[in-house]
Parts: structure tokens; C-alpha cells; sequence
């Protein structure tokens, strides 16, 4: 029987980790672990408080016990300065492990399953994002533009997450950082972060059977040739501008007659929409003697009744395009969108504040935070997946906020011995029911 994904065996994958991660320090002033200061940020970024631990440093001022122990297993409370300083030289690469472990550990209990699509395969949607940005503040790790004169620095990374159509939870996976690389005078960017990440993390994928998911910048000769060179297939936007030649070869086809199409007439609810889809095998993605061959596809949505536009947009694939597959395919490449809506969206806008400069540091730090938050939002994600308890609180409660909002009043007020006892608080104090592992089984 597998065992269940709990709180706790999370927090001991991160425990692993973290209590492995080099420390640069020499002297003696060795008070706080490196262990205690990837779990302090860690907590902050969990409980989506900036002032927990200052909370749980006063109660075990007061009470000689806090809740930063009781649920993270921190041994010391470092401060805010602390943690900065102790972060900073952790190299990213240090941080990757805790989320193939965790993907793991959700393939292995046959979570995952529910997230097979298209062809029954997994969608890795890759995505760019910006989480810091400042005319002033900056470090080599920094990429550099100058507008009007003036230079602005940022941080931006490739935040690739699994999805599925229909499903609103994204699992993240082990970012791609966009910075400056060794021995290159050029500014990194997000088609060669891609690269690296799928050629880090690629043959992993490969092995399970995994579609790659981009928009039309991934849409390039190089990039599709590389996916489908590490045993992956591919789903991209493919816009008109970008690919003349292939447009151009659609269209003599299309005049052919040799471009299928398929109709079908939905209920929203509130009304029907027509969905049109039309596609073509073997066309050309650019315009040379080893041009590779792609399929291509087009949906367009319009309002029943009225004609009025609603959605279009146009794909290119590896997949073989037929009159019985074309929808779902669509469906797949339209469960891109969720990076943007389900992640890095929740990431900005709703508690995790991936933009703030939670501290920028001068070698890694504004990485190693981000990492601390991707992997809080994962493990979230995970709970809501697979505890019961936690999806039962968070559903009647509704709001994400107000989850938040009472995790960061009940911990600075009450001390919990563990995760588990805090959620079966709430979960008793909302009268949702007794907690299911405390209910006895009926005799049959």
C-alpha cells in the first residue's frame, strides 16, 4: 500500500536538503545552521507571513516553545538579517533537488496520473517570468537593459510547470534562472534558458512521456529539434509573422483543398458556440533544404448567431494531426495558458508576492528566495492534492487570503505541536466535521 503524502515527509525532503547545503562560514560565529536558515525562509514563504518569525522568536521569549519548531523543525530563529547573509552564496543548483523529489514522491503515490492528457502523455508548459526589477539595485547576476538612457536591472526565470486541461492546479517543477553566462558577452534570454533546462531535465521527462508546451517563441527549428532529439513531443503557438514559409505552404494546400477541417456546435450554458478547427500533416516550419516537417492546426470560436469572434489562435506539433485527435490537441495547447493564470499569476497577486524584493543580495539570494517560495507554493499545492483535511479547510473557506489569514492569526497567538494538529484545529473550529483519521470505521 503506498504510504500518504503527509506535511511532514515534504518537510523531511527539504530537511535533506537543507541540512547538506555548504556553508562558506570559517570563523567561529556559527550560531544559526544553514539548515535553520532555508527552513526560516522557507516558513516565512509557507505561512505567507514576513513577520513569522519575529512572532515565534517573541513566543518562545515568552513561552519557551514556538511554532517555528514545532511545524518546520527550525532548531534556532534567525533573523531576517541572518538568513539573508547565511542564503546569499548558496549556489540555485544546491535548491533543485526538493522538486524532482517531490515529483516523485506524487508519481510514485499515483498522483500524477490524473495529470495525463493528450496521448497520455504529460504537459510541461515552459513560461518566462519577471520577479525583480529596480533601476538601482542590481548584481552580476542581473540582466541589463537601457531605455532612454537609463539601465534597468532584473531578474526573470523560466518557471516550467506540469498541467492538464480541466485540472487548476499546476505543480511546479525546478526553475530555469535567465542570467548572464559564463564566457558570453550577450545577454541571456528565455529560448536559451529553455534550452538549458530542457537539456538538464529532458531524458527525466522522456522516460514517462512528456509533451513540451510554448508559445511561438519555443516555436523555432533548433528549439523542436532539440525536444524531439530528447525522446519529447511539442506543442507550440505558431503565429503567421514568425513562420512565413509554412503559412505560405498552408495556404496552397488550403487552395488544394488539402487542409481538413472539423466543426462542432457547443453549449456554454448561456449560449452555443461554433468551434472550427482546420489542420495539415508534413508542412515546412521555415524555409531550407532541412526544414523540418510539422503538423499544424487552427481553432477559431465564434458566437452562434452573431459570427463574433471569440477565440483564435494556431499550433504546431510533432503529433500526428487526425479528424479523431485535433480537439484534444488543442485542448493540450491551450493548457499553456495556465503558467500565466494558475501560477505565475497566484505566484504575483494572491500571497506569495514572487515581485517583492524580499532581499537581493550580492551573489544569489533573490534566487535562493524564490526557489524558498516556488517550493512553498508547491508544497501547497501538494496538501490540496492529497490531504483531505487541508482541501476540505481550504474549500470551505473559500478565499485564498482567508486560509492565510487565519494560519498567521492562529500561529501568532496559539502554539501548535505540529502540522497536523493545527489543520485539525481549524478543521474542528469550522465544524466541517471530526477529522477522518479520527473517526472509527463502521462494522461491517
Amino acid at each position: 500500500m503506498t504510504e500518504r503524502i503527509t506535511f511532514g515527509r515534504m518537510l523531511g525532503i527539504l530537511d535533506g536538503t537543507f541540512s547538506n547545503l555548504p556553508d562558506p562560514r570559517r570563523g567561529q560565529n556559527t550560531t544559526y545552521s544553514m539548515r535553520d536558515a532555508a527552513l526560516g525562509a522557507f516558513s516565512v514563504f509557507f505561512m505567507q507571513s514576513a513577520s513569522f518569525l519575529a512572532h515565534q522568536q517573541a513566543m518562545q521569549d515568552k513561552q519557551q516553545r514556538n511554532n517555528a519548531t514545532s511545524l518546520f523543525g527550525l532548531e534556532q530563529i534567525p533573523s531576517d538579517p541572518q538568513i539573508r547573509n547565511l542564503l546569499d552564496p548558496v549556489a540555485p543548483a544546491q535548491l533543485a533537488a526538493p522538486f524532482w523529489a517531490l515529483f516523485d514522491l506524487l508519481e510514485t503515490s499515483g498522483e500524477l496520473e490524473a495529470y495525463r492528457s493528450f496521448a497520455g502523455q504529460w504537459l510541461v508548459s515552459l513560461d518566462g517570468t519577471q520577479y525583480f526589477g529596480s533601476t538601482k539595485i542590481h548584481c552580476e547576476r542581473c540582466s541589463v537593459t537601457v531605455r532612454n538612457g537609463t539601465e534597468y536591472y532584473a531578474h526573470t526565470a523560466i518557471t516550467p510547470v506540469l498541467v492538464a486541461p480541466g485540472e487548476t492546479r499546476v505543480l511546479v517543477l525546478e526553475p530555469e534562472f535567465i542570467q548572464p553566462q559564463d564566457g558570453q558577452e550577450k545577454q541571456d534570454c528565455e529560448r536559451n534558458a529553455g534550452k538549458r533546462w530542457l537539456a538538464r531535465n529532458g531524458p527525466r521527462l522522456a522516460q514517462h512521456g512528456a509533451t513540451v508546451l510554448g508559445d511561438d517563441l519555443y516555436c523555432s527549428q533548433p528549439n523542436c529539434e532539440q525536444v524531439l532529439a530528447q525522446g519529447l513531443n511539442f506543442i507550440f503557438t505558431c503565429k503567421a509573422d514568425s513562420h512565413p514559409t509554412l503559412y505560405e505552404e498552408v495556404a496552397l494546400l488550403a487552395r488544394l483543398g488539402a487542409v481538413s477541417e472539423r466543426r462542432e456546435r457547443r453549449w456554454t450554458g448561456q449560449g452555443h458556440e461554433l468551434w472550427t478547427y482546420r489542420f495539415v500533416n508534413d508542412v515546412p516550419l521555415r524555409a531550407s533544404i532541412d526544414a523540418l516537417k510539422v503538423n499544424w492546426c487552427e481553432v477559431t470560436i465564434v458566437r452562434d448567431g452573431t459570427g463574433e469572434l471569440i477565440y483564435r489562435n494556431t499550433f504546431a506539433t510533432n503529433h500526428r494531426l487526425t479528424d479523431q485527435n485535433v480537439a484534444a490537441l488543442v485542448a493540450a495547447g491551450r493548457a499553456r495558458w495556465k503558467s500565466e493564470n494558475e501560477n505565475n499569476n497566484v505566484l504575483k497577486n494572491y500571497g506569495y508576492h514572487l515581485e517583492h524584493n524580499f532581499g537581493h543580495g550580492k551573489q544569489y539570494l533573490a534566487m535562493i528566495l524564490v526557489l524558498l517560495n516556488l517550493l512553498a507554493f508547491l508544497i501547497h499545492t501538494i496538501l490540496d492534492l492529497c490531504d483531505p483535511i487541508y482541501r476540505q479547510i481550504r474549500t470551505h473557506l473559500r478565499v485564498r487570503t482567508t486560509f492565510f489569514n487565519d494560519l498567521r492569526t492562529l500561529t501568532h497567538y496559539f502554539y501548535f505541536d505540529g502540522w497536523d494538529q493545527l489543520l485539525n484545529f481549524m478543521y474542528v473550529q469550522l465544524e466541517l466535521d471530526q477529522p477522518p483519521q479520527t473517526k472509527r470505521r463502521r462494522k461491517r
